[in-house]
């Protein structure tokens, strides 16, 4: 005699239609890139839509409105902002960092995507002499653009 409640275990208890096992799980795989991709997304397009050329609609950056100095961070707004429009130079004068940053993330999404759909684990380990370089090239990029030959990386 045939377990009734042994066979309808196997089968899954709700499938879109036309979906078969496979694509159901890459889906589920990829659903967390896909909701990190809508969040940057979001972010971006409100930057694009919301000038941050114009006063009033983003807070001051606390470093530079206390001591003048421009941190690493100071004109990624702008940057995005000309980014998203395409003008890619004006970008990499609003903050150059910010520019490689983005496309980092672009990269590293991609490849996060790639291996989550084939249900692998994204694991990005960065050891300590990449990571000390990283702290360093920011570092660098952060000093040189508060002296006054760093002038061209102001934002």
């Amino acid at each position: 005699m045939r377990d009734v409640n042994a066979d309808s275990q196997s089968w899954p208890k709700t499938r879109a239609p036309g979906a078969t096992p496979g694509t159901a799980s890459v889906l589920n795989r990829v659903a967390v890139p896909a909701g990190v991709l809508a969040a940057v997304a979001g972010a971006f397009a409100y930057v694009g839509a919301v000038d941050p050329n114009h006063p009033g609609h983003y807070p001051v950056c606390p470093l530079y409105r206390l001591t003048g100095l421009y941190c690493p961070g100071c004109g990624g707004l702008r940057s995005a902002h000309e980014f998203i429009h395409g003008d890619f130079l004006a970008a990499l004068q609003d903050n150059a960092i910010a520019v490689v940053g983005y496309l980092a993330f672009m990269a590293v999404w991609t490849v996060w995507v790639v291996r989550a759909a084939r249900g692998r684990p994204a694991r990005i380990e960065l050891g300590r002499v990449q990571l000390w370089s990283l702290g360093a090239l920011v570092l660098v990029f952060t000093v040189v653009r508060n002296l006054p030959f760093g002038g061209w990386l102001h934002p």
